[in-house]
């Protein structure tokens, strides 16, 4: 296919499907009355308040629909704008607007909800910016039902053929409202994977692509176009050879998928009887249900910025005492890592107040945060010594790149151990400590820090950022950044001997541990705990049911004689081919999110 008809998004429900477009250019409707006569200042609220009554109705209508389509954890998506509409304080401002200025019903709630808007986009808070869909959905019901105008405009007609929607936004209320039968796919210019419309798009089981930027602008109504809802992109006008070819990679992935359910339950144990532990990576706690669901065997990865971002005071020692012990009861019996707070390069909480960088990704981040602001160090290390008592509680360093950092970390965690225990504050008096590999430093002293850590965890995405000196957020270098590259295998190599002649477990946390043809070359080397995003976990453990690791290892051996990365991939593929239909193996393998779709994916809140 050529690239000009293709439109690059992010897939955030599965499946490929066909049909003529339909572009929802639906927009908040104009205010034209915008202050109002002294007398009239009660009337307005009464309008407002009347407003805000039926729109509540209308989202209890919804929810109660999407209940009986999606199930009653999808209908809690509607609880968050309901929660809006009876804000006291929101309702209150709002009011006030109304009454100390004489503007009108719906000019004083456009303004307000406008203001929590702007402030809420912009931030750094992942939470806030995903309630952003759910603030603009109230907008839209409620300045419409002022202005008696309808909610969404009118979608095609019963008896045409299902269409595949374009708008700019999708909300909850428009995806639930849309009728399975008349839509074939959603795209929209905005929006995540976690965005309550894509969650209530898989659910009704609608392929969807978000974050297709030009999407507007270069799709008609009725166009045909095709949409592939699992690798995230959309096809302007395809061809029958494009169709028939889109037609098969689709059966592929549904007979993928029977499949994957054939192993559901089972260990991930491949055919020569070795065990592979499978983990999850978990950058918010909403993830915990997937990360359980696929049967993880503990918490590989958990992120802790969410903790801080957008806040600004930074959580208490209480705080993180609930959260950890919360994941770790959630898996009791297995580890949770905890990985410190990775703070610094884009991820700068409100609580700082710091200097621009020129290279912040080469800068004051990690932790070298961490260890220069030791008050703010202890209280994460003294809530993970107290966790510790209720589960398996591990402590992931990140951005190590000399061993003086581990032992300073390692003086600090015994200090807050003893100040806890004269406090008379139940805490464990040390838990393992890990290290981060994610720089060629690291990489090259690997003997030494493993020498001095109870495991070591690789994150291949900054590993190969920082080994191939390419910014994996930069579209333009896209195809350049490549985890498979001779040089990062050597590095891979050489961290799990470091691990192996040390005898401490080395996991592997970054994005090649969900990739299937990545996973199999990392158990090649010798890796044999994997910790992977949610959604990568049922593939990945049907493809180590499906192997041999005598086969792995050999397959791995030959790619580290490779000159190219795309000698390393063909080398991989020969040797899987032997165990795995990699055609099919494609069908279901999540897309690697790099270069412009990440950078969309981290705008929006996605990473």
């Amino acid at each position: 296919m050529t690239t000009d008809r293709v439109l690059s998004g992010v897939g955030v429900a599965p499946g490929i499907t066909i049909g003529p477009a339909q572009v929802i250019q639906w927009e908040i409707p104009t205010v034209t009355r915008t202050v109002v006569a002294p007398q009239e200042v009660d009337r307005e609220i009464e309008r407002l308040r009347e407003a805000l009554r039926a729109v509540q109705r209308m989202l209890e209508d919804l929810r109660e629909r999407t209940r009986q389509r999606a199930g009653a954890e999808e209908s809690k998506i509607f609880d968050a704008q309901i929660l809006m509409l009876e804000d006291p304080e929101f309702v209150w401002e709002v009011e006030r607007l109304i009454r100390e200025n004489q503007l009108s019903a719906e000019r004083a709630f456009e303004f307000k909800t406008l203001e929590l808007r702007a402030l809420w986009s912009q931030s750094s808070s992942f939470q806030l910016r995903q309630r952003v869909a759910d603030l603009s959905g109230i907008l839209l019901r409620v300045l419409n039902h002022l202005v008696d105008k309808p909610i969404h405009p009118a979608l095609a007609a019963p008896d045409a053929p299902p269409a595949i929607v374009f708008t700019r936004e999708l909300t909850p209320g428009l995806t639930v409202q849309l009728e399975r039968e008349n839509v074939a796919g959603l795209a929209s210019v905005e929006g995540a994977r976690t965005a309550h419309a894509a969650i209530l798009a898989r659910s009704l089981g609608i392929p969807c692509v978000m974050g297709v930027i030009d999407g507007l602008e270069r799709v008609r109504d009725g166009m045909q176009v095709l949409l592939d809802g699992t690798h995230g992109f959309v096809l302007l006008e395809p061809t029958e050879a494009e169709i028939a070819e889109a037609a098969d990679s689709e059966q592929r992935r549904h007979q993928l998928q029977d499949r994957l359910e054939e192993v559901d339950g089972l260990p991930a144990e491949t055919r020569d009887g070795q065990s592979v532990t499978l983990r999850g990576n978990v950058d918010l706690p909403e993830e915990l249900d997937e990360t359980q669901q696929h049967r993880a065997e503990g918490v590989g990865l958990l992120r802790t910025e969410f903790l801080v971002l957008g806040r600004k005071t930074m959580p208490t020692e209480d705080e993180q005492v609930r959260l950890f012990e919360h994941v770790a009861r959630r898996f009791r019996g297995y580890p949770v890592v905890v990985r410190t707070y990775d703070l610094g390069g884009d991820k700068f909480p409100a609580a700082f107040q710091t200097a621009p960088e020129p290279n912040p990704f080469l800068g004051w981040r990690a932790i070298r945060v961490c260890l220069d602001n030791p008050e703010l160090f202890r209280v994460q290390l003294r809530a993970a010594l107290r966790a510790r008592v209720s589960g398996d509680v591990r402590l992931l360093l990140p951005m190590i790149i000399q061993v003086e950092e581990l032992d300073h970390t390692r003086e600090l965690i015994a200090e807050s151990a003893r100040t806890l225990q004269q406090e008379g504050i139940t805490a464990a008096a040390s838990l393992p400590i890990g290290v981060m590999i994610e720089t060629p430093a690291a990489a090259v002293i690997v003997d030494q820090i493993a020498a001095r850590s109870d495991f070591l965890s690789v994150g291949t995405n900054d590993l190969t950022q920082y080994t191939l000196a390419i910014d994996r957020g930069n579209a333009r270098l896209a195809g350049r950044f490549n985890p498979r590259h001779p040089a990062v295998l050597q590095l891979l190599r050489r961290i799990a001997e470091a691990a192996q002649q040390a005898n401490i477990e080395a996991s592997v946390c970054g994005e090649m541990a969900s990739d299937p043809l990545s996973a199999f070359l990392l158990l090649g080397l010798g890796y044999r705990v994997l910790s992977l995003s949610p959604p990568a976990l049922p593939l990945v453990r049907w493809l180590v049911r499906q192997i041999d690791m005598n086969a792995a290892a050999a397959a791995a051996e030959r790619a580290l004689v490779a000159s190219t990365s795309a000698e390393v991939e063909t080398t991989l593929k020969e040797g899987l081919a032997a165990f795995v239909d990699i055609e099919l193996l494609e069908a279901g393998r999540l897309p690697r999110v790099v270069g412009a779709a990440r950078l969309r994916s981290f705008q929006s809140g996605t990473l």
